[in-house]
């Protein structure tokens, strides 16, 4: 196993000059607190004397990035090197949750532990991983060159990070965001798609879609049978969707400048052209994590000025409310804030392989050490799939947008009504009186559940909650055939968000069903489907997906 990858992860965010932006040296001081060794210290070697003489109940986990395989629970020797990295684990983890600290501090030592312990697992290592060996054997060391190869590859081309799959089948157009339509508008920071309407009659009041800044908006449109996007079009929803621009890192382009209030105008820009290409007092919203964010504060600060462009709001892990858990708040430290407050001056644009390396760290065991045991010791190839393609084709964010909206996140403020201003006006998110239709995932390890659920609380107007058994992208792409998902539903209790999952109904498949229940009654009347797209005002372009999904 190559050291630079956690190298990179508790090392790699320093974009400033500062030692510890995310104050690793603080939390390891803590794991390395004597009184919290002389406490755990005896226990780890107790269980060890258990382990050796095969007595240990430590269960090896079956569905496991790293101890998945079998033979790991079979051979004695190798399910004894499991137990006792498990052991060992246990206790690190135990220390990490000191008494009487605050969430955040806890948190940063989860991260931070989850990757030290994760990166020293014997599944890591070709002498201690049986299936390592195994494979080299029944190969004849074909497997060991094979990774080696992959190895060089991922150095050179990836970083040094393990590639998560093979891309090479998909294309954008044809087989990932095909949905068909046109770019009916475009601008220096975003287009805009209306699709192709698929019934012969539409609803007369329209749906946009707002995609995250931080990521491709065909996760919204990922392929057929598996797009949320050509669900809503089959269910008669006039569908459009906001693309933003990939900010370029030449410091020429002044893609650098865009901060959260810049969003925000461009997502009120695409309100008015919605609302003149189909004629509709008001239009129905769908923001997805940072599109969903950055759409409530452009409603809160027209709400502000007396306009309510939009009849009823649908957010997708979506988090407002930061006072429960998370992982922004988590990784916002004054020397983080620091960091990005420097590159934002300098007109920073991060770039794409940046960003996507930092939410994979988030997740170390699945999302890094699974896949360089899969693709370097065992010398497999990554496989071929459209959500990981997707996730590959990651985007660029430009510094201001980052610095803003995490200090915002972090500070807490929209939780007070006017404890910030933005584009001029105090935001108050209760004076966003459409009703809202919210889903959370279940096992987000970006935008955790129960911060997402407290939005519910924050939004003026009725709420429908979901909470979806799954992760923060895996939520989304809910195809209704063969969906193996679970969910919880009905409206917010109140502010414990434990308390409403206890209460709420559980329900089996996919969440899609649900929402187009909520969906189509505010979407008013049936009318004849448009015979086509744009306006005189803005007459449709090339075919969607359009020219900025492409720009790298």
């Amino acid at each position: 196993m190559d050291t630079s990858l956690v190298e990179q992860a508790l090392g790699g965010g320093d974009t400033s000059g500062a030692l510890d932006p995310l104050q690793i040296g603080e939390v390891l001081g803590r794991l390395i607190d004597p009184r919290a060794v002389a406490v755990e210290a005896p226990k780890v070697v107790a269980e060890w004397a258990k382990v050796a003489l095969g007595l240990s109940d430590i269960e090896v986990p079956e569905r496991d990035a790293q101890y998945g395989d079998p033979l790991w629970r079979q051979h004695p020797a190798f399910r004894r090197l499991a137990q006792g990295h498990l052991a060992w684990t246990q206790a690190v983890e135990r220390m990490a949750e000191e008494d009487g600290a605050a969430w955040q501090d806890r948190e940063r030592a989860r991260y931070v532990t989850n990757i030290l312990t994760g990166a020293l697992s014997p599944a890591n290592f070709l002498p201690t991983n049986p299936t390592a060996i195994k494979r080299a054997i029944d190969t004849g060391g074909l497997s060991l060159l094979r990774g080696a190869r992959n190895f060089v590859h991922d150095v050179a081309t990836n970083r040094g990070m393990p590639a998560m799959t093979d891309s090479s089948p998909f294309t954008v157009g044809e087989n990932l965001a095909c949905s068909p339509g046109a770019v009916v508008y475009r601008e220096e920071m975003f287009e805009l798609l209306q699709y192709s309407p698929t019934t012969e009659n539409v609803r007369e009041r329209p749906l946009l879609v707002v995609p995250p800044q931080v990521g491709r908006h065909y996760i919204l449109d990922l392929s057929p049978g598996r797009s949320l996007v050509e669900f809503a079009i089959a269910s008669g929803v006039q569908t459009f969707t906001l693309v933003w621009r990939n900010p370029s890192t030449d410091p020429d382009c002044g893609h650098g400048n865009w901060g959260l209030e810049d969003y925000m105008s461009a997502v009120i820009r695409a309100f008015d052209v919605v609302k003149e290409i189909t004629g509709a007092e008001d239009l129905n919203l769908l923001g997805f994590c940072a599109g969903g964010f950055t759409s409530a504060l452009a409603q809160a600060h027209l709400a502000a000025k007396g306009s309510r462009p939009i009849h009823a709001a649908t957010y997708l892990v979506t988090m407002l409310d930061t006072r429960q858990p998370n992982m922004v708040t988590t990784l916002t430290t004054p020397g983080v804030d620091t960091a990005l407050t420097r590159s934002a001056d300098r007109s920073t644009v991060i770039d794409a392989k940046t960003i996507a390396h930092n939410f994979n760290w988030m997740r170390p065991k699945d999302l890094v050490y699974g896949y360089a045991i899969n693709n370097w010791l065992l010398g497999e190839a990554p496989s071929a799939y459209d959500l990981l393609a997707w996730n590959d084709d990651a985007a660029n964010i430009s510094a201001a947008y980052v610095r803003d909206s995490t200090a915002l996140m972090a500070s807490g403020d929209l939780v007070t009504p006017g404890g910030t201003t933005l584009l001029g006006t105090q935001i108050d998110l209760s004076a966003v009186e459409s009703d809202n239709f919210i889903v959370a995932a279940q096992t987000d390890h970006i935008t955790t559940w129960r911060p997402c659920y407290m939005t519910s609380q924050l939004l003026g107007g009725d709420s429908e909650m979901v909470v979806v058994n799954k992760g923060h992208i895996q939520t989304i792409v809910s195809p209704i055939e063969k969906s193996r998902q679970k969910y919880w539903a009905g409206p917010p209790t109140g502010p414990d968000p434990d308390q409403w999952r206890e209460q709420a109904g559980q329900h089996s498949g996919s969440w899609w069903p649900h929402w187009a229940e909520w969906l189509i009654p505010r979407s008013g009347a049936e009318q004849v489907a448009p015979d086509r797209l744009g306006s005189i005002k803005y007459p449709a372009r090339e075919s969607a997906p359009g020219q900025y999904v492409h720009e790298k």
